[in-house]
This record gives C-alpha cells, structure tokens and sequence, in this order.
C-alpha cells in the first residue's frame, strides 16, 4: 500500500492504493446507483467484506437520487459507516463528470451531518460508470476542495486506488490547485 499526503487547510487528503474496505475511518464511499443494489465493483467489496446487513439497511432508504447520499453501517468492516452516493440511477449505466461531482459533494454532505472527522473515497464513476480515470479523479478532488474551503469538520479525506494507476491520477488532482486559483 502507497500512501503520500497532501495537507489542504485544516485537512490532511491521502493518496492510497489499496483496498479501501479494510481502512479504519469513520466512514467509506460506496459510488451506488439510485437503487441502491450492491452488485459488482466497489459495492460488491463492500457487501462481500462487509456483510449482507449493509444491504439490507441501504435497500431501506431507496431510492436516492444522484447528488444525495444515505448512511448506514458498516456491517463486519473496520468503518463505522457506508456512506451510498449514487453516481448513476440505475445498476450499470454511464456516469458523467457531473454526476461524480454531484456524488461527492452528496457524500461530503452527508458526512458534515454525521460528524465525522475521516472519509475514504474509491473512484466514483471509473469502474462500471465508464469515466477517464483522471477526469473523474480531478473533478473529485475539485468537489473535495471547495467542501473544505467552505468549512469542514473532515480531518482526514482518504483517495484510495484500487490500482495504481487510479492512485496517480489522485495523486495528480491532489496537486492541482483549486478550480480559479
């Protein structure tokens, strides 16, 4: 596992390659669809690792649309919380920029209302939704950078690769400057 950091304000973004089910933060990402079935890519980690009650729970509070963002447990993961931001409506469609943006800040939103002071992100829309890794890694960052200049209770944002080349393309928007700067 590779690990640099990029401190941000009052926040630490870390650059990771690894399997992001087993991090100990207060919660992780899972880029869902509006249905909220855990089926394949990251999802499909998170309910193998994770267990069948985060499921269960996430089948309770369909639908959700792209932008929002629910909450459940973490089931057996070291997590505290699964945090389903859906990139996309429904299971196996295309994601765009603008739906891996609304997701974000849907999952950064969700997090200010919980408290939490850690959060782990996979890619959003790189596995099944279809999207340039880079392009979806600079318009999350860009998302994770403007949540934290309007003021924050995250201390700790995690980008975790699945595979290096993921992990460059977080490594390379986390040195970008803020959209305008």
């Amino acid at each position: 596992m590779s690990i640099s950091d990029h401190p941000y304000r009052d926040t630490k973004i870390t650059v990771i390659t690894g399997d992001i089910t087993k991090l100990e933060v207060d919660a992780i990402v899972n880029p869902a669809n509006g249905q909220l079935i855990m089926g394949g890519g990251v999802a499909g980690a998170i309910l193998r690792a994770g267990g069948d009650q985060i499921q269960k729970q996430a089948l309770k509070k369909a639908p959700v649309p792209i932008g929002g963002a629910v909450a459940t447990s973490a089931g057996k993961l070291k997590a505290k919380y699964v945090i389903h931001a859906p990139t996309m409506t429904r299971p196996g469609m295309a994601a765009s920029l603008e739906d891996v943006k609304a997701a974000t800040r849907g999952a950064l939103e969700c997090s200010r209302h919980l408290h939490l002071s850690s959060l782990a992100f996979p890619g959003l829309g790189t596995g099944v939704g279809g999207l340039d890794l880079q392009d979806a890694a600079n318009a999350m960052v860009q998302e994770i950078k403007m949540h934290i200049e309007a003021g924050t209770t995250i201390k700790h944002i995690m980008l975790v690769g699945y595979n290096s080349d993921l992990a460059k393309a977080f490594e390379k928007a986390s040195r970008l400057p803020k959209q305008g700067e």
